[in-house]
């Protein structure tokens, strides 16, 4: 059973940064993509960055000049540092990787980033 968690979210003020984190479990494939979305209160679920396992990475322009992805394969780990936040990113952020047309998630965890 796969599972994705993540962690390293929390309340952080206008400008600071986060380093989120996400494990995968009970894999039994190196992930060809692994990708962090978002979700902010009353607005759906959006891409941030995507990285593949050689390294190609693909930002939102959200994010841009701002986060990076990177991923550890032997440990099947993505990061998502994130630098100079704003109000506006605040948001749930989900882990998120896929194989043979099979979507998994994270269950989330909460940035807020107060003014």
């Amino acid at each position: 059973q796969v599972q994705l968690v993540e962690s390293g979210g929390g309340l952080v003020q206008a400008g600071g940064s986060l380093r989120l984190s996400c494990a995968a479990s009970g894999i039994t494939f190196s992930p060809s993509v692994m990708g962090w979305f978002r979700q902010a209160p009353g607005k759906q679920r959006e891409l941030v960055a995507t990285i593949s396992r050689g390294g190609t990475t693909n930002y939102a322009d959200s994010a841009k000049g701002r986060f990076t992805i990177s991923r550890d394969n032997t440990q099947n780990t993505v990061y998502l540092q994130m630098n100079s936040l704003k109000p506006e990113d605040t948001a749930v952020y989900y882990c998120n990787t896929a194989r043979a047309g099979v979507a998994y998630w994270g269950q989330g965890t909460q940035v807020t980033v107060s003014s």
